[in-house]
């Protein structure tokens, strides 16, 4: 269930605040802190100059995605095939935006008041949403995620240039280590806000899929993990309504012809 919410001011503006206290005190801004660190540090290693790297996280903000990004420009790989495999990763943020949206948005709210929210939405900015946004009148709701956003932003912009310059401090190991605390991070959080059996059938089969792809050595392994582990939790997830639906239909009618 969603988490009580902060006492707020009443209007966007402390809206907004305690967008910004919620994300301070989040678990996730340890974890932006430390992953980009280890980006920082990655950016520098393969040549990559720190106003870049910084503008990267401002405009892409998605770890994965911008991990991805480097390692490919940074041996030179084709510029389309780097797109295209960016792409591919950032295609996981598109269902937590339609998820989200429609619980932020007023009735009168316009197209470009969407932009930026929908621009913050990473993993960790859904979570802490998902988890607080019901529980703020729906006009504070934008400018509560905008201030969850930009504040998860900031952290992980200023760290990605401490990282930079902390990359001949940093033993090798750190970087990657940084750079792994994302993902078991966002498992743990998707474990923990798992309800339904949909959620919980599509993680458990990505856990199970993943390495065995993996080792088969099949290729876009993580694309195939997400097709088939979703699909077929999409189809017991009908199969568990269709039981329940038809539990219903035949309650009365069994009870009708008794004697």
């Amino acid at each position: 269930m969603p988490e009580p919410a902060f006492a707020t001011s009443g209007t966007a503006a402390g809206a907004f605040l305690h967008g910004t206290r919620v994300a301070l005190t989040s678990v996730f801004a340890f974890v932006i802190v430390f992953t980009y660190i280890g980006y920082g540090a990655l950016c520098h290693d393969y040549g990559f100059s720190v106003g870049w790297a910084m503008l990267s996280t401002v405009l892409q903000w998605a770890g994965p995605a911008q991990v991805i990004l480097v390692t490919g420009l940074g041996p030179g790989a084709l510029v389309l095939e780097t797109a295209i495999a960016v792409s591919l990763s950032s295609v996981r943020l598109l269902p937590i935006v339609v998820a989200l949206l429609p619980m932020v948005r007023r009735e009168n709210s316009r197209p470009w008041q969407l932009v930026i929210p929908a621009h913050f939405m990473a993993v960790s900015v859904w979570v802490e949403a998902m988890r607080h946004a019901p529980t703020l009148p729906r006009e504070h709701r934008i400018p509560f995620c905008n201030g969850v956003g930009l504040t998860l932003l900031t952290l992980g912009t200023v760290f990605t240039a401490v990282g930079y310059y902390m990359q001949a401090a940093l033993p090798a190991l750190f970087g990657a280590a940084a750079m792994f605390i994302t993902p078991i991070s966002f498992l743990v959080s998707t474990a923990r806000n798992a309800r339904i059996l949909l959620e919980k059938a599509a993680l458990a089969l990505g856990l199970l899929l993943a390495p065995v792809l993996a080792y088969a050595g099949v290729g876009f392994d993580l694309l195939w993990t997400g097709v088939i582990g979703g699909t077929l939790a999409y189809l017991l997830h009908r199969w568990q309504r269709h039981r329940q639906r038809s539990a219903k239909s035949s309650g009365p009618e069994s009870s009708s012809t008794m004697p």
